[in-house]
Protein backbone atom coordinates (compact mmCIF):
# COMPACT_ATOMS: atom_id res chain seq x y z
CA UNK A 1 0.00 0.00 0.00
CA UNK A 2 0.94 3.97 -1.04
CA UNK A 3 1.85 6.07 2.51
CA UNK A 4 -0.66 8.57 0.40
CA UNK A 5 -3.21 8.70 -2.64
CA UNK A 6 -1.82 11.30 -5.06
CA UNK A 7 -4.33 13.80 -3.94
CA UNK A 8 -3.47 13.52 -0.35
CA UNK A 9 0.57 13.56 -1.44
CA UNK A 10 -0.80 16.96 -3.08
CA UNK A 11 -2.05 18.31 -0.36
CA UNK A 12 1.03 17.57 2.01
CA UNK A 13 3.37 19.26 -0.56
CA UNK A 14 0.34 22.32 -0.72
CA UNK A 15 0.60 23.02 3.28
CA UNK A 16 4.03 22.28 3.49
CA UNK A 17 4.71 25.62 0.91
CA UNK A 18 2.22 27.34 3.97
CA UNK A 19 3.82 26.28 6.77
CA UNK A 20 2.75 29.59 9.04
CA UNK A 21 -1.07 27.63 9.36
CA UNK A 22 -2.01 25.43 11.86
CA UNK A 23 -3.03 22.12 9.12
CA UNK A 24 -5.34 19.91 10.11
CA UNK A 25 -3.80 15.78 9.55
CA UNK A 26 -4.25 14.82 5.83
CA UNK A 27 -2.96 11.55 6.65
CA UNK A 28 -2.77 8.58 9.55
CA UNK A 29 -0.20 6.12 8.92
CA UNK A 30 0.00 3.54 11.80
CA UNK A 31 2.17 0.00 12.34
CA UNK A 32 -0.68 -2.33 12.78
CA UNK A 33 1.83 -4.66 14.70
CA UNK A 34 4.06 -2.42 16.63
CA UNK A 35 1.75 0.58 18.23
CA UNK A 36 3.01 3.49 16.22
CA UNK A 37 0.58 6.25 14.59
CA UNK A 38 2.06 8.91 12.64
CA UNK A 39 -0.29 12.22 11.55
CA UNK A 40 1.03 14.26 8.81
CA UNK A 41 0.25 17.58 7.38
CA UNK A 42 3.03 18.63 5.70
CA UNK A 43 5.27 17.68 3.44
CA UNK A 44 8.45 19.74 2.85
CA UNK A 45 8.58 20.72 -1.00
CA UNK A 46 12.42 21.77 -0.82
CA UNK A 47 12.80 18.22 0.64
CA UNK A 48 9.71 15.69 -0.29
CA UNK A 49 11.22 13.22 1.65
CA UNK A 50 10.31 15.01 4.91
CA UNK A 51 6.98 15.20 6.56
CA UNK A 52 5.78 16.76 9.66
CA UNK A 53 3.44 15.59 11.99
CA UNK A 54 2.20 14.25 15.03
CA UNK A 55 4.31 11.19 15.73
CA UNK A 56 3.57 8.80 18.49
CA UNK A 57 5.99 5.61 18.89
CA UNK A 58 4.00 3.89 21.18
CA UNK A 59 6.12 5.45 24.14
CA UNK A 60 3.64 7.39 25.56
CA UNK A 61 5.62 11.00 24.69
CA UNK A 62 3.75 11.28 21.57
CA UNK A 63 5.63 14.62 19.79
CA UNK A 64 5.43 16.98 16.67
CA UNK A 65 7.92 16.36 14.47
CA UNK A 66 9.76 15.31 11.75
CA UNK A 67 9.96 12.23 9.38
CA UNK A 68 11.39 10.32 6.70
CA UNK A 69 9.23 8.82 4.67
CA UNK A 70 11.49 6.48 2.93
CA UNK A 71 12.43 5.69 6.66
CA UNK A 72 8.78 5.05 7.38
CA UNK A 73 8.76 2.72 3.82
CA UNK A 74 10.80 0.50 5.27
CA UNK A 75 9.83 0.10 8.50
CA UNK A 76 8.37 -3.44 9.52
CA UNK A 77 6.43 -4.36 13.00
CA UNK A 78 7.19 -6.99 15.45
CA UNK A 79 5.47 -9.65 12.54
CA UNK A 80 7.17 -7.70 9.09
CA UNK A 81 4.23 -5.56 8.67
CA UNK A 82 4.78 -2.42 6.88
CA UNK A 83 3.51 0.89 7.85
CA UNK A 84 -0.34 1.17 6.53
CA UNK A 85 -3.14 4.38 5.78
CA UNK A 86 -5.90 4.73 7.54
CA UNK A 87 -8.40 4.17 5.29
CA UNK A 88 -11.05 5.62 7.23
CA UNK A 89 -9.23 8.75 8.74
CA UNK A 90 -10.85 11.76 8.46
CA UNK A 91 -9.24 15.08 10.29
CA UNK A 92 -12.29 17.09 12.28
CA UNK A 93 -9.27 19.35 13.47
CA UNK A 94 -6.05 21.65 12.91
CA UNK A 95 -2.83 19.41 14.10
CA UNK A 96 -2.76 21.49 17.66
CA UNK A 97 -5.78 20.26 18.71
CA UNK A 98 -4.81 16.62 18.33
CA UNK A 99 -1.05 17.33 19.53
CA UNK A 100 -2.84 18.89 22.50
CA UNK A 101 -5.12 15.82 23.50
CA UNK A 102 -1.82 13.40 22.68
CA UNK A 103 -0.27 14.71 25.60
CA UNK A 104 -3.35 14.74 27.97
CA UNK A 105 -3.89 11.21 26.71
CA UNK A 106 0.10 10.31 26.12
CA UNK A 107 -1.10 9.01 22.52
CA UNK A 108 -2.59 10.50 19.49
CA UNK A 109 -6.38 9.50 19.93
CA UNK A 110 -9.49 10.00 17.96
CA UNK A 111 -11.42 10.34 21.08
CA UNK A 112 -14.46 12.84 20.31
CA UNK A 113 -14.41 14.25 23.93
CA UNK A 114 -10.69 14.36 24.26
CA UNK A 115 -10.44 16.21 21.13
CA UNK A 116 -13.21 18.92 22.14
CA UNK A 117 -11.35 19.93 25.01
CA UNK A 118 -8.51 19.98 23.68
CA UNK A 119 -10.02 22.48 21.41
CA UNK A 120 -12.15 24.56 23.81
CA UNK A 121 -8.53 25.15 25.98
CA UNK A 122 -6.88 26.22 22.83
CA UNK A 123 -9.31 28.39 22.02
CA UNK A 124 -9.41 29.47 26.09
CA UNK A 125 -5.46 30.01 25.82
CA UNK A 126 -5.96 32.37 22.60
CA UNK A 127 -8.60 34.36 24.28
CA UNK A 128 -6.54 35.67 27.20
Amino acid sequence: MNLFTKAQFEQLLANGRNRDQDHPPVVKLFTPDAGCTWLLSEIDPEEPDIAFGLCDLGLRFPELGCVSLDELRSLRGKLGLPVERDLSFTAGHPMSVYAEAARWTECITEDRPALLQAAATLAARRSK
